[in-house]
């Protein structure tokens, strides 16, 4: 954390003293913690999936439903111990799954917690990410995800800049994806529940069919049909407030 590289922004600021790109410092910040009945059927099952939703992002999304939380800075500091007493938690009230939403800028602080407690939960985890990873952030993670549940947002480098200050986006995140396939195979089911592999999302965006329809080949191009799934969301809903994030530059200013 004293020069944080764990996304692919890898702005290499000491989060121990203020916070990086993705607004957050070096402990998890938690929104909300709790059974959560609308994901895909088989991550929600009958009883929901134990969400756990971060603070923070490293993604500027101007569509960004969860805006409050990823840009506002909403939720409550905890611990690495209580963040694995919340898996516990989620557990016990009978979550189909740990549902970790948003975690990347904190997944160092995630391994550390799951690794406490891995060999004590019986139910899968899901790692509910915008796709913009880094493999090596990835690989330190190996073992302790069953689910990985990534974002592949575009196809188009100038649409990923301008939507989300990422024009790298495309290449970043279809490295990211084979990693995630690459660890944890294809999709495994125990009756309607998904127990481990890769599902991934896509948000068709109004007026950008063009750039789902690349997302659809590149996924189709790249691996075997069964081998990962895909979600198409059309869900889109224009939030106040959020404006293109263009070439965003983090000044010292806006870290302090």
């Amino acid at each position: 954390m004293d020069g944080c590289i764990l996304c692919p922004r890898q702005c290499g600021v000491d989060r121990t003293e203020r916070v990086g790109y993705c607004g957050s410092g070096s402990l998890p910040k938690v929104a909300r913690a709790a059974k959560h009945h609308w994901e895909e059927p088989c991550i929600s099952g009958t009883n929901g999936s134990g969400a756990i939703f971060f603070s923070g992002c490293n993604l500027q999304c101007a569509f960004c439903q969860n805006e409050v939380i990823s840009h506002g800075g909403q939720g409550e500091t905890v611990s690495v111990e209580r963040l694995a007493e919340i898996f516990r938690e989620l557990e016990n009230q009978g979550a189909h799954n740990i549902n970790l939403v948003t975690p990347t800028h904190y997944a160092d602080k995630i391994a550390a917690a799951l690794s406490a407690v891995r060999e004590r939960l019986s139910i899968p985890v899901v790692y509910n990410c915008g796709g913009y990873e880094r493999v090596q952030t990835l690989r330190a993670l190996e073992g302790l995800v069953d689910i990985y549940l990534p974002d592949l947002k575009y196809a188009d480098d100038t649409l990923a800049q301008t939507l989300s200050g990422a024009k790298d986006y495309f290449s970043v995140a279809t490295a990211a994806i084979r990693e995630m396939v690459r660890q944890v195979g294809a999709p495994r089911f125990e009756g309607e529940k998904m127990v481990s592999g890769v599902i991934i999302r896509h948000l068709i965006l109004p007026g950008f069919v063009e750039n789902s329809l690349k997302v659809l080949d590149w996924i189709g191009e790249n691996f075997a049909p069964g081998e990962v799934l895909v979600s198409l969301m059309r869900q889109y809903t224009p939030m106040p407030g959020m404006a293109a994030p263009l070439d965003r530059t983090v000044t010292d200013e806006e870290y302090d």
